[in-house]
């Protein structure tokens, strides 16, 4: 126990506990927000756990959802704000590194906190009692330090999850992983296989939106890449003798992560964009490697991996996009000529054209030094370039077309096929000449055009 400690309980949670406390029954608030508070968080959500059981938790308020009533949690809503209430419970055997086979409530909160995953996550906090840390998670924060309770091995045969979850914690943390928990964690890791794609995905979600999403390494030198990610391991393995890269493929991955913001389709983009260069790699007479075509198969790759871990399309659709085109092979001369930007914003696509900036800078600072400044310079000449297209207001697509299909209908054109490609090639003159853009004159030129 650690009394003294001080946490500032929102008033909703202490009227739950208190609610509790009056009824006879002991309650806590427990797990992540204890841990969040200690460090200074602001915690995402509050979790109680209580020895009343799920029915006399029931009783206690008006407004309750069964969340997970079989594994003793209810859901007691205050006002339009859900808390999850979970009775003391020792978890039963465990049949396939996921789930107890039964749940057995307890009275004893210290039982409860002996099944939790790690110390830090293994903290109760009462508001006169103050906190109850039995297992020092406290101290393995002062020395920053992810470990499980009790026996490692125990607990990842108990949820192959967890191995995935120390990771993700020591990513947000910057914490090291205990010695026992990390060799517990590499004897175990071959489990990931029986935990279902979409818990693998929050996880690797999480790790990769983290402070430091290359301790993605670590997941790879557990073996746990090996089972999710198979393959970022082969990236790990691929050299790039290359004037350009100053990194093994896997390595500049993930240097590229920490190069770019915290944003979901922006982290898994770096994640992916090289996925496609093992398969790729030639090597020439002078030793010197090559990954022609690479960007096109990382985005083959890449979408089977999505699809695999199920994200949805919408994520999908535009990690592939960015991947497809992160490697664009345009002159940037000074007089590179506008309408070459123009039609690259036609094919990426206007909406995804700004984050293309961020991936391109990411990936070239995870590059080598080499003709690094002429690089910039065409970055910033093509971000010049993009935002006086956009300043102008210039036609990139089909929806911006002074023509459309109706009015080639009144023209006696036949709907169908064709229609579709003459607007097509009414578009690429436009791209070409902004100037063009008018009813007029299209339809002036439609002969052109057929």
């Amino acid at each position: 126990m650690s009394g003294k400690m001080r946490i500032e309980l929102p008033e909703q949670v202490n009227i739950i506990i208190s609610t509790l406390n009056r009824a006879g029954f002991e309650a806590y608030a427990v797990g992540g927000c204890v841990r969040d508070s200690m460090m200074g968080r602001e915690p995402d959500d509050w979790d109680i756990t209580t020895d009343a059981s799920p029915a006399q938790v029931k009783k206690l308020f008006r407004r309750t959802v069964d969340t997970g009533i079989q594994h003793g949690t209810v859901t007691v809503m205050l006002d339009k704000n859900g808390y999850e209430v979970t009775t003391y419970r020792i978890d039963g055997e465990y049949e396939d590194n996921r789930h107890p086979k039964q749940v057995t409530f307890t009275k004893s909160l210290e039982e409860d906190l002996k099944r939790r995953d790690f110390t830090v996550n293994a903290m109760a906090y009462h508001p006169e009692e103050g906190l109850v840390d039995l297992f020092d998670g406290i101290g393995d924060m002062e020395k920053k330090c992810i470990r499980c309770v009790g026996d490692p091995g125990e607990r990842f045969s108990e949820d192959a999850l967890r191995i995935m979850r120390g990771v993700r914690f020591s990513a947000q943390f910057g914490y090291a992983i205990e010695e026992n928990t990390r060799q517990a964690a590499l004897e175990l890791a071959g489990n990931l296989e029986n935990v279902s794609a979409e818990r693998i995905r929050v996880e690797l979600v999480k790790l990769l939106l983290s402070p430091n999403p290359d301790y993605l390494r670590t997941a790879y030198e557990l073996g746990i890449t090996k089972i999710v990610l198979p393959e970022f391991d082969v990236c790990m393995v691929t050299p790039q003798n290359n004037p350009h890269h100053c990194y093994n493929v896997g390595e500049h991955t993930l240097e590229s992560l920490r190069q770019i913001r915290a944003d979901k389709v922006l982290r898994l983009t770096m994640l992916l964009h090289d996925i496609g260069k093992p398969l790729t790699r030639t090597t020439d007479e002078s030793g010197k490697d090559h990954f022609k075509k690479h960007p096109g198969e990382s985005a083959r790759l890449a979408r089977k991996i999505l699809q695999r871990l199920k994200f949805d399309n919408h994520t999908l659709h535009r990690v592939c996009r960015l991947v497809e085109y992160h490697d664009w092979a345009i002159d940037l001369k000074e007089d590179v000529k506008i309408a070459s930007v123009r039609r690259l914003i036609a094919k990426i696509g206007e909406d995804a054209f700004p984050e293309m900036f961020e991936v391109n800078r990411a990936d070239m600072l995870a590059q080598s030094d080499y003709i690094r400044d002429v690089k910039i310079k065409k970055q910033e000449r093509l971000e010049a370039l993009y935002w006086e297209i956009q300043e102008n207001r210039q036609c990139l697509a089909l929806k911006d077309l002074a023509v459309n299909g109706s009015d080639l209908l009144e023209k006696g054109l036949k709907p169908g096929k064709e229609l579709g490609e003459i607007l097509q090639k009414m578009l690429a003159d436009v791209l070409e000449d902004p100037g063009h853009n008018e009813k007029e004159y299209l339809l002036h030129h439609l002969n052109q055009y057929l």
